[in-house]
């Protein structure tokens, strides 16, 4: 049986046992939920579903290329970023690819579906899970493709830009593409943020992945793209799927979002604040935490051993990374949310982990 292995899972089990919602604190999504503008956008839209979709997003890419600065031509939409990772991987279909570990599931699961061979570079916890200058050095002539994922989900750790830089060049030297995923950038403190998306032109090999989902609190609405340079790329990836995979709502809902401005404003200052609050009080509480730069806490406390559980009955849902590469029991990720929600949540923990305490000591 096909077992999940993502956040967001609010449908296996949909109450507490005292009948209430679980609050979602395993899927990152921005906490001031969906704008306005998009939910009129996409209900003025409904009456253009007697139509097929535009198969080439034209107005979307235009409105997107626009507020990106980049060519609307480097652009491809897909029905969510995961479903843009799938058709990448049967375009490209590389024999051997390089991913970071631990990082996002779906690059490995996208790559399998190809009978690609996955080399690993471990990040190691001594360096707080930051890629080192070694990562060059292991990318091999045998590579097609080197995915990097930038803040890194779990962690939040950015990899800097000169590293990045380096592992381009390297991907240019041995005829290999270098895919960033910038899902999470929109969330990174403006200072240390930085896209590679002014790079595009010079550098065919790149390949930028991005999503409206987590940004604009879309998820169940599905759109993500990708930007390169690559035209034979970009024409594979038109044949590698259906021609319809982005509804007419989304691209409507996608238009709307990039109108957002005041929205994105004010969710990267709360996002901000609370990531600190969040930061803090964990550590207080005796956890260790990593990075976290985007809109999520990842963090290690080995005990209890049973936090997910003991979090769920206290009605938040957490994630346990325990099931990454180069992983194991005690890492978590939480996400970012409102000041109300991440009060309750902080106010649980406590109580767990006194609990805890209080139950191993006797």
């Amino acid at each position: 049986m096909y077992k999940y292995e993502h956040g967001g899972d609010i449908y296996t089990e949909r109450t507490t046992k005292d009948g209430k919602p679980f609050v979602d604190f395993s899927a990152n999504i921005n906490p001031l939920g969906l704008p306005n503008g998009i939910k009129e956008a996409v209900k003025h839209a409904l009456k253009g579903c007697v139509n097929y979709p535009d198969p080439f997003c034209r107005e979307l890419a235009q409105a997107t290329g626009e507020y990106l600065q980049v060519p609307q031509e480097y652009l491809f939409f897909g029905n969510g970023a995961a479903d843009v990772l799938f058709r990448l991987a049967l375009a490209l279909k590389p024999r051997q690819a390089m991913l970071l570990a631990p990082t996002f599931a779906d690059y490995e699961k996208a790559l399998r579906s190809v009978n690609c061979r996955i080399t690993y570079y471990d990040l190691s916890e001594e360096n707080d899970f930051i890629p080192e200058r070694d990562i060059v050095g292991k990318i091999t002539a045998r590579m097609q493709l080197v995915v990097i994922c930038n803040p890194n989900n779990p962690t939040g750790q950015l990899m800097s830009r000169l590293q990045l830089e380096r592992v381009l060049a390297k991907c240019r030297m041995i005829g290999a593409h270098l895919l960033v995923d910038e899902c999470f950038m929109d969330f990174v403190c403006e200072g240390k943020a930085y896209s590679l998306r002014d790079l595009l032109a010079k550098y065919p090999e790149l390949i930028i992945l991005k999503a409206f989902t987590k940004t604009f609190a879309m998820p169940g609405i599905r759109l993500g793209y990708c930007m390169t340079s690559d035209e034979a790329l970009h024409t594979r990836l038109h044949e590698c799927g259906q021609d319809w995979s982005v509804s007419v709502l989304a691209q409507e809902a996608g238009k709307a979002a990039l109108k957002e401005t005041e929205y994105l404003r004010e969710s990267f200052a709360l996002v901000a604040e609370e990531r600190y609050y969040l930061r803090t009080h964990l550590q207080a509480l005796g956890a260790k935490v990593y990075g976290s730069e985007a809109n999520y806490i990842f963090f290690y406390l080995p005990n209890p051993k049973n936090l997910v559980e003991l979090m769920r009955e206290q009605g938040f849902l957490i994630r346990s990374c325990a099931n990454y590469h180069n992983l194991g029991e005690g890492y978590y990720r939480i996400a970012v949310k409102s000041k109300q929600q991440n009060r309750a949540f902080i106010k649980a923990f406590k109580e767990t982990i006194k609990h805890a305490l209080f139950v191993n000591s006797n």
